[in-house]
């Protein structure tokens, strides 16, 4: 997972929000609503008090008359006003605070060879447990412990693919004990771990190959679930992807019952309607399997942007990787990130081709 970034100090005048906060009725709905996406976009002072505050602040309202708007905080205070006591204008927001103390947060989290526990990060961050727990999953989208077990998966993969033993890929990950491990690793591989080091030696994987008006789909499953739907003109090329994501796993040819759900995909592709719902087995990073997560929530016949993802799990700034999550899923149409659009509503990329995106999104706006 991305580190989080500070945003501008307040006292450096930032790049006015397009369309916002230009005039004065809209800085002063902004005060009224105590709207903090306004912050450090203006201030306001107040003549009777002789101070000036950010938008956000929940000072008991001034009168309009008494009120005057500011482009920083030098601004105001050449002006003769001082700063609010209360929402401190002239410091860095909370939210910046906050962004950079959790930031601090994931960094421990990362270097530490065992998880750290709670009450140590909420120590080191100057805030309770609860508040700390609260805050962190906020901005990161998932608690500590969920950083932090995604976090170890990553480094568990990473070790298991140089090819080091089982036994030492899981003391380097920061499990501190085979069995606390072993109780997970379907979970986090979705296989056993040597099977997993081996490009899946040992695992067999079902699939089968259908086609559609679209094109050739291949779907294939793990003992987890569904770890690939794939999309393509070449039967032959989609199966050697498979073998690609796992070079040593015996694929074997879907039976009848398999086929069945392949054939399953196949009439959603053609008469998009309600929800897949197949038990799936994709590994990610935190911050893949939520954004991954968020795409299953957008229903069929309706599409979202990349901001708006981005927005909805907790992370507004991260819109490229967000993108970058789109583009990685390996699981078409069950995690529908043809969904997505980019803020103007255009079209962007997609894995299995733009073509494909458009019919599909044209086949799922007729059931609105």
């Amino acid at each position: 997972m991305k580190e989080i970034i500070a945003m501008t100090t307040p006292r450096t005048r930032p790049t006015p929000a397009r369309n916002f906060y230009r005039s004065d009725d809209q800085r002063w709905a902004a005060v009224v609503g105590r709207d903090a996406n306004a912050d450090g976009h203006f201030f306001y002072s107040v003549k009777t008090t002789g101070v000036y505050c950010r938008p956000s602040c929940a000072a008991r309202r001034a009168h309009r008359e008494n009120v005057r708007f500011h482009p920083s905080c030098e601004a105001a205070e050449k002006a003769g006003f001082r700063p609010c006591k209360r929402c401190q204008p002239n410091s860095a927001a909370r939210s910046q605070q906050y962004a950079a103390t959790i930031a601090t947060a994931c960094r421990t989290i990362k270097a530490a060879d065992e998880m750290p526990g709670l009450d140590a990060l909420a120590r080191s961050a100057g805030m309770s447990r609860f508040h700390f727990h609260r805050v962190f999953k906020k901005l990161t989208g998932v608690t500590p412990k969920a950083y932090a077990s995604a976090h170890r998966a990553e480094r568990l993969r990473t070790a298991l693919g140089r090819r080091s033993s089982v036994t030492r890929a899981i003391y380097e990950a920061g499990y501190n004990s085979n069995s606390r491990f072993y109780e997970k690793s379907s979970a986090l591989l979705g296989m056993r771990p040597a099977i997993f080091r081996d490009g899946g030696s040992g695992a067999t994987i079902r699939f089968a190959v259908g086609e559609s008006s679209l094109g050739s789909i291949l779907v294939a499953s793990s003992d987890q679930g569904v770890c690939a739907i794939l999309l393509g003109d070449d039967p032959a090329q989609l199966t050697r992807d498979v073998q690609d994501r796992f070079p040593r796993a015996t694929l074997i040819g879907g039976d009848a019952d398999y086929e069945r759900l392949v054939s399953r995909v196949i009439g959603f592709v053609e008469q998009p309607g309600a929800s897949l719902n197949l038990p799936l087995d994709v590994q990610g990073t935190a911050f893949q399997q939520k954004v991954w997560q968020a795409l299953q929530k957008i229903p069929a016949g309706q599409t979202v942007t990349y901001t708006e993802i981005a927005r909805r799990i907790g992370r507004p700034k991260a819109v490229r990787a967000v993108a970058g999550a789109c583009a990685a899923n390996p699981i078409a149409i069950a995690i529908p990130c043809h969904r997505v659009l980019r803020n103007d509503g255009t079209l962007s990329g997609y894995r299995w081709g733009l073509e494909r995106k458009r019919a599909l999104l044209k086949r799922e706006a007729r059931i609105r």
